[in-house]
């Protein structure tokens, strides 16, 4: 039998950037948990619009946009 994990707290509609001079994204959804732990979250680029999953614990560490 599988363990329920919650999904973290996303901050659904944030702007961040990746990193201090990448593009910026808003932040989505959490998809789903990864083995090691993180979960993968739905990101959908600023500039372009595409939908992309990203890692939880990096864009954790990822600046807001300004």
């Amino acid at each position: 039998m599988h363990a329920v994990v919650a999904p973290p707290a996303v901050p659904v509609g944030k702007i961040k950037s990746f990193g201090l001079l990448g593009p910026q994204y808003e932040v989505g959804q959490a998809l789903n948990p990864l083995d090691d732990g993180d979960w993968m979250v739905e990101v959908t680029l600023v500039e372009t619009g595409e939908k992309v999953a990203y890692r939880w614990t990096r864009l954790r560490n990822d600046p807001d946009a300004h």
